[in-house]
């Protein structure tokens, strides 16, 4: 069991858990049943009528009836926090529901706490008696904002808080939306809490856990509802797109379904377990050093980071037989691999390299940044892929599909790629840059400040970019960026700080008549993709 972990049992009292899955040793890895990845630190519904183990300053707490059995602070003539967990927490989100019932007067709020090291240094996430949402940090004095949104919740209204510490980054939802977010490192660490300042007001279903990332969201009864913006982030949906197609033999895109799980936390550990054959999971604990350049991944490969910091630095993957000059898939066609949830960084070539007719690849929420050559390139008669809430930043040659004009042989026909809800985050350029492939379909992404181009379409490719957020963007789509011209249908795009468009023209066969889809509201891409894309959204 690990130490400093705590649940209610299903009649409400605070009780330790044990998380951790049972293990057995096999050689130099770790095996283990396919249980949940994530750690849940605490829960408290307060079905069991105490508050036992909370501690409170100020105010007057009771468990009371609201609908259901709830924690509430009925005076308002006071500045009121109670606090429970452990001062050794150091990354995790809290949530609770919560419904101000009343305020004594203007600049009182209601809230969640997260590293409480007292009940006078602590974050906390908030919504104001004026309507506002703050970020707020208290060492020891008044709280100061540290950042501030617009979110009203009315008195009466049930709204979920969430607020994750991971790091040094703070960020704060309400309803599953982010709101508020700011850096500071002052309070690495502490217990999580509830603060009613000179106002009234009940929680309920109050969740810690180690995973970070867009939660759920509920109203009074707390059931769960989907995000407008997008899919919800549920680790066990399939991929959306051209990833989850039935072609060339395969079923869509599984990974190492039904094979067993390795857990590995040694480069040595990792290289073993990718170049095995047959199906298997691989979840990688810890950022890894792999020697350059490239490692090559078999087929019904699924490879997932733990928690949100674990990854890849130096060496990149390579999912794809060695480079030839074939011109029809050859026997062996690396196929059916997953990646998702890791962090790639300081890559001596290719983050991540699909090519020579690899096909039913799914690359999701990753974080790529400071390679040297792609973060994610697709070329070499590659096709049936899926590129999905990733983040990419610090890097200038982002994603490239296609990697020659002179290529067409083996890429004429395929390279059918889909990018959706990606964060293209100052990358300048190739987001992506596409040769021969037909259709290439990027929607819902969230394009920012990319200062040569985003999406160019070029040498008899066909795209089709819609519902996606374009953020000061030098050019958001081109057919005419470099070489012979492209076919490009733009259509639903929002333009914010950017005045031309780009070149569009020709027809593109729609993606629709491969998969089905839907593309959500442009207008809240943004938020939607800053949320959930990246590492440590989902309970990995």
């Amino acid at each position: 069991m690990r130490a400093n972990q705590f649940r209610r049992r299903p009649g409400g009292r605070l009780i330790a858990v044990a998380t951790v899955a049972g293990l057995l040793t096999a050689g130099a890895m770790t095996v283990a049943m396919p249980a949940a990845f994530a750690d849940t630190l605490l829960t408290d519904d307060f079905e069991d009528g105490n508050s036992s183990g909370w501690s409170s300053s100020g105010g007057s707490w009771s468990v009371t009836t609201d609908g259901s059995r709830v924690y509430r602070q009925s005076g308002q003539s006071s500045d009121a926090r109670t606090l429970t967990g452990t001062t050794s927490w150091r990354d995790y989100a809290v949530q609770a529901r919560v419904r101000p019932t009343g305020f004594n007067g203007a600049n009182r709020h209601v809230g969640v706490i997260a590293r409480a090291q007292s009940s006078s240094r602590y974050y906390a996430l908030v919504v104001t008696s004026t309507g506002g949402v703050q970020l707020v940090k208290r060492d020891g004095s008044a709280p100061v904002a540290l950042a501030n949104g617009s979110a009203a919740v009315p008195v009466d209204t049930w709204a979920t808080l969430r607020l994750e510490a991971n790091g040094s980054a703070l960020r704060g939802y309400v309803n599953g939306g982010l709101v508020v977010q700011a850096s500071d490192s002052a309070l690495p660490s502490g217990r999580i809490g509830l603060a009613a300042s000179y106002a009234s007001a009940s929680f309920d279903d109050v969740e810690v856990a180690t995973v970070t990332g867009a939660p759920p969201t509920g109203g009074p009864t707390g059931g769960p509802t989907l995000p407008p913006t997008g899919p919800p982030l549920d680790p066990g949906a399939p991929p959306i797109g051209f990833a989850s197609v039935d072609a060339l033999g395969q079923r869509g895109t599984t990974g190492g379904a039904g094979g067993p799980t390795v857990t590995v936390g040694t480069a040595t550990d990792f290289l073993t377990a990718i170049s095995q054959p047959g199906p298997l999971n691989i979840r990688v604990q810890g950022m890894l050093a792999l020697p350059g350049p490239m490692h090559d991944v078999m087929s019904d490969k699924t490879i997932v980071g733990v928690g949100a910091n674990s990854g890849i630095t130096g060496g990149g993957l390579n999912i794809g037989l060695p480079v030839s000059d074939a011109t029809s898939p050859p026997p062996g066609a690396v196929h059916n691999v997953i990646i998702r949830n890791l962090n790639f960084r300081d890559t001596v070539d290719d983050a991540i390299n699909v090519q020579m007719f690899s096909h039913h690849v799914w690359i999701d929420h990753n974080d790529l940044s400071d390679g040297y050559d792609g973060l994610i390139d697709v070329k070499r008669g590659a096709s049936y892929v899926t590129v999905s809430w990733n983040h990419t930043h610090h890097h200038t040659k982002n994603m490239l599909l296609g990697h020659d004009d002179g290529n067409a042989a083996q890429d004429t026909g395929r390279l059918k790629v889909t990018y959706h809800h990606n964060w293209f985050d100052r990358t300048p350029q190739r987001n992506p840059r596409v040769r021969f492939g037909d259709p290439v379909h990027v929607f819902n992404n969230y394009f920012v400040y990319n200062t040569d181009v985003g999406v160019a379409c070029q040498l008899n490719s066909g795209c089709v970019v819609e519902g996606n957020y374009f953020e000061d963007v030098e050019v958001p789509w081109s057919i005419s960026y470099s070489g012979a011209r492209g076919r490009l249908v733009a259509r639903n795009n929002v333009l914010a700080g950017t005045s031309e468009p780009g070149d569009s023209g020709g027809t593109v066969t729609e993606p629709s008549t491969y998969y089905p889809y839907t593309v959500a509201d442009p207008s809240g891409v943004r938020t939607a993709v800053m949320a959930g894309s990246g590492t440590g959204k989902l309970p990995f």
